[in-house]
């Protein structure tokens, strides 16, 4: 059974960081392609970034050079740093492993409040 744990969202100020974590239990998130989302209230689900199985990244235009995303295989934790954020940035944010052309299972998502 695949599980993603997230945590790491909060409350903060324009301009402050957060590091958000996506812990994976039943599953090993070593040479496997994850991704990051986020959805603000009355919003499509927007894609924010992609750790591929190499190790390469890939970011949207709107985080790029604010966010990093990164992993820890010891931990079997994905993570997203976000720097410099911004009102815009507020939103429910989730991890997702890539699967088939599907982005699934998914964490139950962590709360980004930017003000």
């Amino acid at each position: 059974h695949v599980q993603l744990v997230e945590s790491g969202g909060g409350s903060v100020q324009a301009g402050g960081s957060l590091r958000l974590s996506c812990k994976a239990s039943g599953y090993t998130i070593t040479g496997h392609c994850m991704g990051r989302f986020r959805q603000a209230p009355g919003m499509g689900r927007e894609w924010v970034s992609t750790l591929y199985t190499e190790g390469g990244t890939s970011y949207a235009d709107s985080v790029k050079g604010r966010f990093t995303i990164s992993r820890d295989n010891a931990r079997n934790t994905l993570y997203l740093q976000m720097n410099m954020l911004k009102t815009e940035d507020t939103a429910l944010y989730y991890c997702a492993i890539a699967n088939g052309g599907n982005w699934s299972p998914r964490g139950q998502g962590t709360q980004v409040t930017v003000s």
